[in-house]
């Protein structure tokens, strides 16, 4: 038989205080007895709680949600291993903070032994927790049967952090005991789920990349316009997503804060609403990265066939058919014609497909060059040389994060290679698009003295 443990579950009587005969006294009688008959079991000590007002049940909300968003970014680093032989079964980085795993292992397995040794032969309770510091980071350690977690923490942890280790030590083993009795005999990985079951139990999520969902359905939109905060929070993260196609939830916190003046608490409780019904979607690091590899082999592609950002194709090869076309409609159907480029365009770029948009755009200017649309054209001409330094503007700052991981790694030659494809980013920004020229410059030779010093250190 399969058992459960609910907790923070609510329960509403459905009476007003003033209508039941046997408010106070009676209630926790009462729901023990309506739980029985649901099919529920409970010990002695069951603990019920009565919260006065929507108000009050609101804010155990808030601060829930709030001790999770700071008990995730408190977490740099997590490294589950064996419990019997020490080896490392997954280390999973939070954020980029250059650990040395095979070090900090070798490290966390000498201060346990010292650790034990100390007590003197006294068994070790079930609830014990080793913490140390490592460096600049506090470790908090914790053993199962068959596992040993430790989290890698930038400070000291809080009871809720340790109560959760505790509670994904038990699942883990529970779920996947099978597995790492194998591994103890064969030191063979056979399951995968690991890094998906530290996600959800550790709220991991709240610290991905988001974006918004393209589709929103009316009833959500509808409860979205009835509260300022998240009204708020829509605003500031469209504005975020014209420059990068992902936001993190500190970008926008305090930004939020500023327009309704209100709570953080509150604005997160918001915020983690928008997650919750799919309004904001979190991206798995990988997912952004893969997005941009796309983007980017696209642009490769596009380059290889001498297409760059400004056309230098002819029209008769870039707009084929197009031409034809438009020699066989009147004014009013360019009109048209051209509006759903500029449609279509919009779409794409709400969806951060850019060079999708780039292509409509580019079709619609053809048709009002062709017309004479002087006042569309001038506005078009502005919206693909937005769209243009978008592009490049993720180009340069994918290459500058690569190049630093790189540099991180002490792969110098790599970092460099990717710093020079940031200076031909650069460069080509101030022959295609309207630029300060001496800002672009400047960043071009601080980016060539980064290469310098590399260079040194080879």
């Amino acid at each position: 038989m399969v058992y459960f443990e609910l907790d923070r579950i609510g329960f509403d009587c459905g009476l007003e205080k003033e209508d039941c005969p046997k408010y106070p006294d009676g209630c926790k009688e009462c729901i023990k007895n309506k739980l029985k008959e649901l099919g529920f079991k409970f010990n002695q000590n069951i603990r019920i709680q009565e919260l006065d007002s929507q108000e009050e049940r609101l804010n155990i909300s808030q601060n829930l949600i709030w001790q999770k968003f700071l008990d995730v970014l408190n977490i740099k680093h997590i490294i589950l291993m064996s419990k019997k032989s020490g080896a490392a079964i997954l280390d999973y980085p939070i954020t980029g903070v250059g650990i040395d795993v095979d070090l900090l292992t070798g490290f966390i397995q000498a201060n346990v032994s010292f650790s034990e040794k100390e007590v003197k032969g006294k068994p070790i309770g079930e609830d014990h927790f080793y913490e140390f510091k490592y460096k600049d980071f506090n470790i908090l350690l914790k053993n199962g049967d068959l596992i040993r977690v430790s989290l890698v923490l930038e400070n000291n942890p809080s009871e809720s952090l340790k109560a959760l280790l505790n509670e994904f030590i038990e699942e883990y083993e529970f779920k996947f005991q099978s597995n790492l009795l194998d591994f103890e005999e064969t030191g063979k990985l056979k399951f995968n789920d690991t890094i998906d079951s530290i996600i959800e139990k550790f709220n991991i999520h709240l610290v991905f990349p988001m974006t918004l969902s393209h589709t929103i359905p009316p009833n959500i939109t509808e409860k979205i316009n009835q509260s300022y905060v998240k009204k708020a929070s829509i605003k500031i993260i469209n504005e975020l997503l014209t420059n990068k196609p992902f936001f993190f939830i500190n970008n926008i916190l305090y930004k939020v804060r500023e327009i309704v003046n209100i709570d953080l608490k509150v604005v997160l409780y918001e915020i983690y609403n928008l997650i919750d019904v799919g309004v904001i979607i979190p991206k798995k690091l990988e997912s952004i990265k893969e997005d941009m590899k796309s983007i980017l082999e696209k642009r490769e592609e596009n380059l290889a066939e001498k297409e760059t950002l400004i056309s230098r194709l002819s029209p008769e090869d870039k707009f084929k058919g197009l031409e034809d076309k438009i020699k066989e409609i009147n004014p009013e159907e360019a009109k048209d014609l051209m509006n759903s480029f500029i449609d279509n365009g919009k779409i794409a770029e709400e969806a951060f497909i850019h060079q999708d948009a780039l292509n409509s755009y580019e079709k619609a200017q053809y048709i009002a060059k062709y017309f004479n649309f002087e006042e569309t054209l001038s506005k078009i001409s502005f919206m693909i040389l937005e769209i243009k330094k978008k592009i490049m503007d993720m180009e340069l700052e994918y290459y500058v994060d690569l190049a630093k991981k790189a540099e991180k790694e002490n792969n110098y030659i790599t970092s460099i290679n990717y710093y020079k494809m940031a200076i031909n980013v650069l460069e080509e920004r101030l022959s295609t698009v309207q630029v300060d020229p001496e800002q672009i410059k400047k960043r071009i030779i601080k980016i060539e003295k980064k290469i310098e010093k590399l260079k040194q250190k080879m």
